[in-house]
């Protein structure tokens, strides 16, 4: 495990792209393809900013380049939101990310895949199918989830069982309907949907190399236990990264206080 804090957003952001920058370079300069697990939120509008800035500068082929993102949103927990619903991941992607490409590079719409609501199940095996992630890039929830991924009882759930969750539809908590209301829909409730497929532990625990990225005061408290229990357990999800063979957390000291922790 490698934990770094770094000043600000700013630096954050930069730190992040040159991660997955170098990570994807790192297959796409031999020829071989790469899967990139991409995580969506205001933590990654920077970086993706960058990355794109950095792939199109090496003039990478981004044929190569597969993208598998942790969630979409559902209205009715059977079909994915629109495409122009003003929270869609599939929207967020493109604005944030695939439209910076450069046309001339070969990513393609076939390139970018999302879980859907209507199929969950075929999202695991796909991305098994295709190799595997290389990379997963992640945020923390401020209730210590990753991606939809919601805390359970250790009375409801094994610590194994959890880690073994595959992508499924599953309705979101008040929790997270509060901070996504906050951070992601100006406020406004009535603008998050109530569902959203998300990829499920098991694929992203199985990804190669996975990164966490933290800018929020309210995701201290959930890093902080993390990093002082040092376990396992599905009543904080984002603990289960401690036993990632190559797992990556960068926080911005300005927001984050985890000293002595680390």
């Amino acid at each position: 495990m490698i934990v770094e804090s770094v000043r600000n957003f700013e630096d954050l952001s930069a730190v992040g792209a040159s991660i997955l920058f170098d990570a994807v370079m790192g297959k796409l300069s031999r020829g071989e393809r790469f899967n990139l697990g991409l995580a969506t939120g205001n933590t990654m509008i920077g970086l993706y900013e960058r990355l794109a800035e950095s792939l199109n500068s090496a003039r990478a082929d981004l044929s190569l380049l597969s993208t598998w993102n942790l969630d979409e949103y559902s209205l009715d927990g059977r079909s994915p939101v629109p495409h122009d619903h003003p929270l869609s991941y599939w929207r967020y992607m493109h604005e944030k990310l695939f439209a910076k490409f450069d046309p001339t590079l070969g990513f393609r719409e076939e390139n970018a895949h999302f879980p859907d609501p209507a199929a969950p199940e075929s999202y695991d095996p796909a991305i098994a199918a295709a190799g595997g992630l290389d990379l997963q890039l992640l945020g923390i929830g401020f209730n210590g989830h990753i991606a939809f991924n919601e805390p359970m009882r250790e009375s409801e759930i094994s610590a194994e069982a959890f880690g073994r969750l595959p992508t499924r539809v599953l309705p979101l908590t008040p929790e997270t309907i509060a901070q996504n209301t906050a951070v992601t829909a100006g406020g406004d409730s009535s603008l998050v949907p109530r569902f959203a497929a998300t990829m499920g532990m098991a694929p992203i625990l199985e990804s190669k190399k996975a990164l966490l990225l933290a800018c929020f005061a309210e995701q201290e408290a959930p890093l902080a236990r993390m990093l002082r229990d040092r376990r396992p357990t599905p009543e904080l999800p984002a603990s289960y990264l401690l036993a990632h063979p190559d797992f990556t957390l960068v926080w911005t000291a300005d927001k984050i206080h985890l000293e002595g922790l680390s």
